[in-house]
């Protein structure tokens, strides 16, 4: 009896310190999330990239978009967001004027663990060969193996730069910790370089054109397993205590890809960052970790761009009817081999 009690005692203490440091970091991160909101109102940081005329690039751009090229896919939603489809859009438009415009894409990518040899090279290699061709763009690799990252041949106006993260326990955590890490290095560097940022899974490789159609204000995928499904078979966070709670939604977004001006990526990272340590505290786990927190994000703040299932496609999924060019697509998982518990 004694032996149970000072283990039923020392769980306490543990589990006592578990949510106190969850409590420190949340507030620690609100603090400073307020303190750089107030500090980041700057006109310099938070005007949007516009073309010469005065409006964003994005409207003006997609005022040529042919809409009715699709006439079998969703290429409007219901808030008059685009989403984008081979046939829709004239690629020399869009790259042109983002050229003229200096646009800079950051793109973010995280290599830890048995990731890095599985597929870190593939990805980087192919992106060379189709990601914002013309652009300006810095990959920013995030690894618990700096020493590890492959050396790749990069174009001109493109370079890479390897951030260090710690390696968590879980897999999970690893997923969920990410949008912290984005949303600090968005904070201390990417927001200084660039307007545009995307954030990519690293299990992916490009085969073809991922171009600067893609660019917005905010950016979603429409995931390739869901696109076609009414609405009640999407894979929601159900559980009613959990800050990704939802009952319904517009579309289900795959968070292996999201995106846009360098300040709405931030705002979207601190929102599922803030539900991820609740939800900690709480102790729930979102049903899909950061991708429940991010649908949830999407379903408050209505993205200005969706991206169709061209740009992050299954290859097991046997009806592709829709699919006429194949952007990114899904490498093969082995996740028995590369997860940890």
């Amino acid at each position: 009896m004694k032996l149970h009690f000072f283990t039923a005692m020392s769980w306490l203490k543990a589990r006592s310190a578990t949510v106190f440091c969850c409590l420190v970091l949340l507030v620690v991160y609100l603090t400073s999330f307020y303190v750089r909101h107030l500090t980041n109102q700057s006109p310099a940081d938070n005007v949007p990239v516009t073309s010469k005329g005065g409006q964003n690039q994005s409207t003006n751009l997609d005022d040529k978009l042919n809409f009715g090229a699709r006439p079998k896919v969703v290429t409007r939603t219901s808030w008059n967001a685009p989403v984008i489809w081979e046939g829709m859009f004239d690629p020399n438009l869009y790259d042109q004027n983002h050229i003229q415009n200096n646009s800079s894409v950051a793109l973010t990518v995280f290599a830890v663990g048995r990731y890095l040899d599985a597929y870190l090279k593939t990805f980087l290699t192919s992106a060379e060969q189709h990601f914002m061709l013309g652009l300006q763009v810095t990959y920013y690799v995030f690894t618990d193996l700096p020493e590890k990252v492959p050396n790749i041949k990069l174009g001109p106006h493109r370079s890479l730069r390897v951030i260090q993260v710690e390696k968590h326990s879980r897999w999970q955590d690893i997923s969920m910790m990410r949008m912290k890490t984005i949303s600090d290095a968005i904070e201390s560097e990417i927001r200084h370089h660039c307007n545009y940022i995307f954030c990519f899974d690293v299990d992916q490789e490009f085969k073809g054109r991922f171009g600067s159609e893609a660019l917005g204000d905010s950016v979603a995928l429409l995931h390739a397993w869901f696109y076609k499904l009414p609405k009640y078979q999407f894979t929601y966070d159900r559980n009613p205590k959990s800050k990704a709670y939802m009952t319904t939604g517009d579309y289900y977004y795959h968070a292996a890809i999201f995106g846009g001006l360098w300040n709405n990526v931030k705002d979207l990272a601190d929102f599922c960052f803030l539900g991820i340590m609740e939800d900690k505290l709480n102790n729930v786990e979102a049903r899909w970790h950061d991708e429940s927190h991010l649908n949830k994000y999407f379903w408050l703040h209505k993205p200005s761009r969706l991206l169709s299932p061209e740009y992050c496609w299954d290859p097991i999924i046997t009806d592709k009817r829709d699919i006429l060019v194949t952007r990114l697509v899904w490498a093969p998982k082995h996740y028995d081999k590369l997860r940890t518990r």
